[in-house]
């Protein structure tokens, strides 16, 4: 099987695939550089009102999906106590491993954030999970959750936002921006102006894998 490359950015899962008749194409986004994850979450009783002032600020929608998130435990060291995580993200067919790295500052949830797809054959995430018990990390909990992604112009930087209703736990809106370094405390600003445009005010830092585990 060939793979394409194609560098696209896309909102909320950070990978999209796209298949053709004869070459399957694996849609990526572009990152040169260590790249941050400049994220703010909130409560939310409700997405009416986010939905329509997200509307009427043209953000760009896209439908609803189900996600499935296995979270992992490292077999050297406490993830809850270095605050990283890793997991394996599945979306349909699609599948994405991702690491966090610990949160930087004690407001927002900044962070490194490693993410790389799997090959799209039927078997390949099972595969994956076998590959990652096999070397001793073991899976802690599996969060699934539907979100609806949409991207928004603010202050001349594309936001993506996160519209989750997740089991056992209820609906929340993340707001995030993927930046170099050197951008991250304008990325925080402008997460800070947005969030105050969209009256977002019942802020969570916990992940919701934190979030489980404690309901637990």
């Amino acid at each position: 099987m060939m793979l394409e490359f194609v560098s696209k950015h896309s909102v909320g899962c950070r990978a999209s695939f796209e298949t053709t008749p004869n070459r399957p194409r694996l849609i990526i986004p572009t990152r040169t550089a260590m790249q941050f994850e400049v994220e703010r979450k909130f409560r939310v009783a409700q997405f009416a009102t986010v939905e329509e002032k997200l509307r009427s600020l043209d953000a760009q929608f896209d439908a609803p999906v189900k996600q499935s998130d296995h979270y992992f435990a490292h077999p050297a060291r406490n993830f809850a106590k270095t605050d990283e995580a890793l997991r394996v993200r599945s979306v349909a067919n699609q599948h994405v491993i991702t690491y966090k790295g610990p949160k930087i500052d004690a407001t927002t949830k900044t962070r490194v954030e490693i993410e790389l797809p799997l090959v799209t054959e039927a078997e390949t995430p099972d595969k994956f999970l076998q590959l990652l018990t096999a070397l001793g990390f073991q899976p802690v909990e599996i969060v699934h959750k539907v979100r609806q992604c949409a991207i928004v112009s603010w202050q001349e930087q594309s936001v993506e936002v996160a519209l989750d209703r997740v089991d056992h736990l209820g609906t929340f809106v993340e707001l995030e921006i993927s930046t170099s370094r050197d951008q991250v405390d304008s990325a925080r600003q402008v997460l800070a102006s947005l969030t105050a445009e969209l009256n977002l005010t019942d802020e969570e830092r916990r992940s919701y894998l934190e979030l489980l585990l404690a309901a637990e």
